[in-house]
């Protein structure tokens, strides 16, 4: 019998949807579109699937992490974008799932402005990938993609 695939989630925060035209210097030139794609392409590559959704809402993500929850994914990889540092919503709905949490930035943050140091999602993450742009998504959904299939093996 074949092992279940891996069902991966990839949730992009506030003002993500402005890759390739906000601050290219700090964040690349590539597009939320290209950032997908190349999650895609990956994801068929690693065997998983994977389902990308971006919004500016607060609660419009917290409800896409409700129905993560509901719809039982095997992994979460977030880049909250500001919500990062601000949003413990986020964090608190975050913390209903019973799956692994990668958290993802496309800058380091921690050689940023002193409020981007703090993030209220990591604590609950089971780690975090910043600092290497597109590369930081792509090594996520491979930390996700393990930590998933490890967790369905057991």
């Amino acid at each position: 019998m074949n092992a279940p695939t891996p069902r991966l989630l990839v949730l992009h925060g506030v003002n993500l949807n402005m890759f390739g035209q906000r601050d290219p210097a700090q964040y690349g030139t590539a597009t939320l579109a290209d950032i997908d794609a190349a999650l895609r392409t990956l994801a068929a590559e690693l065997g998983v699937a994977v389902d990308c959704y971006q919004t500016n809402h607060e609660g419009e993500m917290c409800e896409r992490i409700h129905q993560a929850h509901r719809d039982a994914v095997d992994a979460v990889v977030i880049n909250a974008g500001a919500w990062t540092h601000t949003s413990i919503a986020i964090r608190d709905a975050l913390a209903i799932l019973k799956c692994p949490i990668v958290e993802v930035h496309m800058s380091n943050i921690h050689a940023r402005e002193a409020f981007r140091h703090q993030s209220y999602i990591s604590d609950i993450a089971r780690g975090q990938i910043c600092g290497f742009g597109v590369d930081s998504y792509l090594l996520g959904l491979r930390a996700a993609a393990q930590s998933a299939q490890a967790a369905i093996n057991k």
